[in-house]
């Protein structure tokens, strides 16, 4: 069994991922921005919509930092579909649609994706589509070939099923795998 750091674990993917992690007999620690919302809120803000941020890629050099300080070699991340060479796999109407709504984010999303393909990391970069509520079921896709990456819907517990699957499984070792059911 493995010892888990899970950012963002206060909701969605990261809460859980953290469930899924101790249900498999992992050691987990949940980092969130604060620990009284874990039980329920870590996500993107109006602010960040209409903004410029920073926040993706300035957390992770700060977490390359660490990783490397301390020898942590893995690290799975979770961006989107949509980001970096993904979003060409997209409709016109909903790539515009994208960058006007989302652009932003992705934009510092993209950066954080190129500093962790520039590290010398074990790392997977799951990217999965529209996220939806709803039971861990196993039957998902990871499509791997850029030639088929398509847009879909994936529940937050099935896209936390493959994070957790990924700390013992080097399959999609320096991938970039979209999630789809």
């Amino acid at each position: 069994m493995a010892n888990i750091l899970i950012i963002g674990a206060s909701k969605g993917i990261g809460l859980e991922a953290v469930k899924r992690g101790l249900a498999c007999g992992h050691t987990v620690r949940a980092f969130a921005r604060s620990a009284d919302r874990i039980a329920i809120g870590v996500s993107v803000t109006p602010d960040m919509l209409l903004k410029r941020t920073t926040l993706f890629s300035a957390s992770t050099r700060v977490l390359l930092g660490a990783m490397g300080k301390t020898g942590v070699k893995r690290l799975i991340c979770v961006t989107g579909f949509g980001a970096a060479d993904s979003r060409s796999r997209m409709g016109h109407l909903q790539r515009t649609a994208f960058r006007l709504f989302l652009g932003r984010i992705y934009d510092d999303k993209e950066v954080q994706e190129s500093l962790i393909r520039n590290s010398d990391l074990d790392w997977v970069i799951a990217r999965p589509v529209i996220l939806r509520n709803g039971p861990r079921t196993g039957r998902y896709q990871v499509l791997v070939d850029p030639r088929q990456w398509r847009g879909g819907v994936i529940s937050r517990a099935n896209v936390a099923d493959f994070l957790i699957n990924q700390v013992e499984d080097d399959r999609c070792l320096r991938k970039t795998p979209v999630l789809t059911n």
